[in-house]
């Protein structure tokens, strides 16, 4: 007698029956995928995967950022053009372009082998990269603000280094900005990460997030299998208004005017 293979079969979620009469059971309550796993196992493995993704980028953005913004501001004259004018090109691309340029650069240089195996620090690189300017805009506005005031001026007279200014005076003062510009980001690297998974450029295979969970789905939504893009995509829309929504309550808080 013929068996049922689970790893070939792909079931409908609990209550539901599709367009082959397979009725989905309690034991896969969102279905299963093209591969016969469950679809809740692997939007949470998704999500771990997606958040991973932008909070590593968004974490070396930030850091890329605020040193250059803070150099800028602080420093001034030609350094601070030369910064501010690779900022204002830069702005003049898409995100989702820059990233997909550095990757093309990365997969140029390496061999495929070694490309594959550090696709995911490829991605997370590429993803920072486009997002610096941000953070290092809002530091330098802030610094120039910040060095004008009556303490750091008194830093300078009594003979403190510059760097120890920076550091010490001048950068805890300009850290609450960037920890709002952080909480937004992180809802952009996570959308940038997805578009890139579902284009094909994006996270390995073997750690499918939720961009790749949606390029897989989509290709069975017109044959009644609905379900593998549909909970991915509504997993995805959540978490980004999620994090947006925390942006939100960041900057309320941390401004005392919005109080």
């Amino acid at each position: 007698m013929a068996t049922l293979n689970l790893m070939d079969a792909r079931f409908p979620p609990a209550g539901i029956t599709d367009a082959y009469g397979n009725t989905g059971s309690m034991k896969f309550l969102l279905g299963t995928d093209d591969q016969g796993r469950d679809m809740l196992s692997a939007i949470m493995f998704g999500l771990q995967i997606s958040l991973g993704v932008g909070f590593a980028s968004v974490i070396l953005a930030a850091v890329l950022g605020t040193a250059l913004g803070l150099l800028s501001g602080y420093v001034g004259g030609r350094l601070d053009s030369v910064i501010m004018r690779i900022a204002d090109i830069q702005l003049t691309f898409p995100a989702i372009l820059i990233a997909l340029m550095i990757d093309g650069i990365v997969g140029g240089i390496l061999p495929r082998a070694l490309h594959e195996e550090l696709k995911l620090y490829v991605l997370i690189l590429a993803i920072a990269a486009s997002q610096w300017v941000n953070f290092a805009r809002t530091v330098r506005g802030s610094t120039l603000v910040e060095k004008s005031k009556e303490y750091v001026q008194a830093a300078r007279v009594i003979g403190v280094r510059p760097l120890f200014i920076m550091v010490r005076h001048v950068l805890p003062n300009v850290t609450g900005p960037v920890l709002v510009i952080a909480t937004l980001s992180l809802a952009i690297a996570i959308l940038t990460e997805a578009t890139l998974s579902f284009l094909g450029v994006g996270v390995p295979v073997t750690h499918p997030s939720l961009g790749t969970l949606i390029r897989i789905g989509q290709q069975y939504l017109f044959s009644g299998e609905w379900w593998m893009t549909i909970f991915p995509s509504v997993a995805l829309v959540i978490l980004v208004l999620a994090v947006n929504l925390l942006g939100d309550w960041l900057r309320d808080a941390l401004n005392p005017k919005l109080r």
